[in-house]
């Protein structure tokens, strides 16, 4: 008798465990069911009957203790973004949830993308009231034949190498930017799968090329693009709505604020692909957050500018795209836009040919100030 009742304890501790695999499988089927009224260490100290709370207390994630679901807290703990030590994950992921990503979510789909969407539309649409307002702006004489050199030949190398990557750079932003909306519900998922694709990757192969010719672009145009007495004066007299044309050097000082854009949102879109081209550099997400913002916003300002660059520089004005093609522009033109720099230049032109002061002045102006008069 005695040496039945030493088994005793042992077989109450079976029934026991017993009854505690079986409440947990009776949990694994039940909790679909039952909703999420009762986390699962509630639903396991109810079947397991008297002292089986405490039981489930103990055996909760994280060996928490309280009478709130040790997974509520736990999930609080992750929404605030407490970083863990997650096993089978890749850098920077001790973080769960990273609530500031539903912030930047939120700035990109809502605030970026339409606003830069609008800025673009509004820039075509400026452009287009320049052109029905102004017209083409024409020379206001004959030509006289005569060309002055404006850009050397590496200024024109660069500018059509920088030229031509960021026109494949902006279509392929646009595309990855605007396509899902846009393009996806006309092409199908399959179709625009395979371009924005090849958008992406093609994006990411010309990026670092762009970064290599905006550094040197920059340094080639530097000083000429320096601010210089007399800029505002070009503002004073109107500007590009002007029908007597205001003086101005090389460049007028729109085009320095353009070379500048150029240049500062150039360098802020390197850096920024940078970054997202190679995001295991940086361990917090929140740099790549910044970084695609700084991307998007930079590329969409540049891109509304460059679109009344574009006008200007090929069709808006008569002989402008002379200089980018031949590297020289008609005297008539540089006395017309840009006096100062055309008066520098000849002076320059007649002093290497050994002619006096009086024949850079007559016969150089003399174009353009006939072809005012007759304006006038």
């Amino acid at each position: 008798m005695d040496k039945h009742r030493r088994w005793l304890p042992s077989l109450a501790a079976l029934g026991i465990s017993a009854r505690a695999g079986l409440a947990a499988m009776a949990l694994l089927l039940a909790s679909p069911l039952v909703g999420p009224s009762l986390g699962p260490g509630a639903w396991l100290g109810k079947a397991l009957g008297p002292g089986g709370a405490a039981w489930a207390q103990v055996a909760a994630p994280g060996n928490r203790l309280g009478t709130a679901p040790p997974p509520a807290r736990l999930w609080r703990d992750i929404r605030r973004g407490r970083a863990g030590a997650p096993s089978g994950t890749a850098i920077g992921t001790g973080v769960l949830v990273q609530s500031e990503g539903q912030r930047w979510r939120e700035l990109h789909n809502r605030r970026v993308r339409p606003y830069g969407g609008w800025a673009l539309l509004g820039s075509l649409g400026a452009v287009a009231l320049f052109f029905a307002l102004r017209g083409r702006v024409r020379l206001d004489g004959p030509r006289t034949g005569r060309r002055m050199a404006r850009f050397t030949q590496a200024e024109r190398v660069v500018h059509w190498y920088v030229a031509g990557l960021f026109v494949l750079l902006a279509v392929s932003g646009l595309t990855l930017m605007f396509g899902r909306g846009l393009l996806l519900p006309v092409m199908g998922k399959s179709a625009y799968g395979a371009l924005a694709s090849a958008m992406l990757q093609g994006h990411n192969l010309f990026g670092p090329l762009f970064i290599a010719g905006i550094l040197v672009m920059a340094a080639l145009f530097l000083k000429d693009n320096l601010p210089q007495k007399g800029d505002l004066l070009w503002i004073a007299k109107g500007g590009p709505w002007m029908r007597s044309h205001a003086p101005s050097w090389k460049y007028n000082i729109a085009e320095k604020a353009w070379y500048w854009l150029a240049v500062v949102a150039g360098l802020v879109l390197s850096a920024s692909g940078l970054v997202m081209e190679f995001p295991w550099v940086f361990r917090d997400i929140s740099w790549i957050q910044l970084a695609n913002l700084s991307h998007g916003i930079a590329a969409l300002a540049i891109m509304a500018v460059a679109l009344g660059h574009i006008y200007l520089g090929t069709i808006g004005v008569e002989g402008a795209l002379e200089g980018m093609t031949t590297g020289s522009v008609e005297e008539a033109w540089a006395f017309q836009h840009h006096e100062m720099w055309a008066r520098e230049t000849a002076a320059g032109s007649a002093g290497a040919r050994g002619g006096t002061e009086a024949e850079s002045e007559g016969a150089r102006p003399g174009a353009a100030r006939a072809g005012h008069a007759a304006a006038e």
